[in-house]
């Protein structure tokens, strides 16, 4: 079984801060280098950098699967546009290949049908060839390119990828557990 704790406590900030550490260390160094990688954690997955982020309408949950915290996801709704931003998914290394990423990506969809969001869009490093390939097979759409500067002497060069909703079929059920909590089947 596998949930999604919505993050609020100074404690939930600190995991997904410990989670986004041992995850981008394994997967982005080899993309973006060290520094990159360094300063992007300090930027915008800190502690300061989540909890405020949190107070500008992110929505972070911690995604426990069998007990463990195995992940997490950042969205960012956007009712007026009727859009949501996927800022972040990312599962630890020894839990890919389980069908996590497509649980968690359920989740968000799940979101967006209760909300009545039309499309989901994120972006992507132009590098990042397994994430790319795994968005497209779960029918997203490359829409081009991007590149924004995030300081420090470094830039974001991305795919912006986009799926559109299908207020028909969830993708998936889920349920209230308990306060803060979603359950995926």
């Amino acid at each position: 079984m596998t949930s999604f704790q919505a993050v609020h406590s100074a404690e939930q900030i600190t995991e997904v801060v410990t989670l986004a550490y041992e995850i981008w260390q394994e997967h982005y160094v080899p993309i973006i280098g060290q520094r990159q990688v360094d300063y992007m954690l300090e930027k915008f997955q800190s502690e300061r950098a989540v909890t405020e982020q949190l107070r500008n309408f992110y929505e972070y949950y911690i995604v426990i699967h069998q007990g463990q915290n195995v992940g997490y996801v950042a969205v960012v709704p956007n009712r007026l546009q009727s859009a949501l931003l996927i800022s972040k998914i990312y599962i630890r290394r020894p839990k890919r290949g389980h069908r996590l990423g497509k649980t968690t990506l359920r989740f968000v969809e799940n979101i967006c049908l209760q909300r009545g969001i039309k499309l989901i869009w994120l972006t992507v490093n132009k590098n990042n060839a397994h994430s790319i390939a795994w968005y497209l097979r779960m029918g997203f759409r490359n829409v081009g390119s991007t590149i924004a500067d995030i300081g420090g002497g470094f830039v974001m060069d991305d795919f912006r990828l986009e799926k559109t909703m299908d207020q028909q079929s969830s993708g998936g059920g889920s349920l209230m557990n308990a306060p803060g909590q979603l359950l995926c089947s």
